[in-house]
């Protein structure tokens, strides 16, 4: 999947808006260093019956028709330590898809929430302290998740259903909660046009 250059265009970090401010924040070159407060997670109902709504997601617009694209170095060591991206219609209609440490492995991953939240996740340990790049495309009527490590190719992660007709925003995410102290360092945030097939 090749992009013109000048379709790609950089999302700067103060252009973002934070669902909920994390524990710290701070600029370190190009890249952003983000401390995860305790206890910081997103989920609605499934399997659990709690809703949390105290994720750190860093947010600008995503129209249909465009990608957002975050990178960040996965060096997670607990209990669902988890980065990725986040796009959000509204409290109730929201994904977040990335890599999270989870049962002593690094996890690939989605979650689907339309209302009630669904999950998914395939073990990815080869990823582990590496660069992930994560890209979610915005159609008409769908999310398509791809992620991959370093500069290999993007593998599919999820093809979710998503409504066209409300606008939405997207951006890094960063979720610690299980303890204090989780900080990741995102590299880069991107938005270009939205992958043009899912194959």
């Amino acid at each position: 999947m090749s992009h013109h250059p000048d379709a790609i265009e950089t999302v700067v970090w103060s252009d973002g808006t934070w669902t909920t401010p994390p524990a710290a924040v701070r600029a370190d070159g190009d890249a952003l260093r983000v401390t995860a407060a305790e206890g910081s997670d997103a989920w609605r109902h499934t399997a659990y019956g709690f809703v949390h709504d105290t994720e750190h997601a860093l947010l600008a617009p995503l129209p249909v028709g465009q990608a957002m694209e975050v990178v960040f170095v996965a060096d997670f060591t607990e209990q669902f330590d988890q980065a990725g991206l986040f796009v959000r219609a509204d409290e109730e209609h929201w994904m977040k898809a990335g890599v999270e440490f989870a049962d002593g492995i690094l996890q690939a991953g989605a979650v689907v929430t339309d209302v009630r939240s669904d999950w998914s996740v395939g073990p990815v340990p080869e990823w582990s302290g590496r660069r992930v790049r994560v890209r979610v495309s915005r159609g008409d009527d769908a999310l398509t998740v791809r992620a991959g490590v370093d500069d290999e190719p993007l593998r599919l992660v999820r093809v979710a259903p998503f409504r066209g007709d409300v606008d939405a925003s997207a951006g890094p995410l960063v979720c610690g909660p299980m303890r204090p102290g989780l900080e990741v360092v995102f590299l880069s945030w991107h938005r270009t046009p939205a992958d043009g097939s899912l194959h």
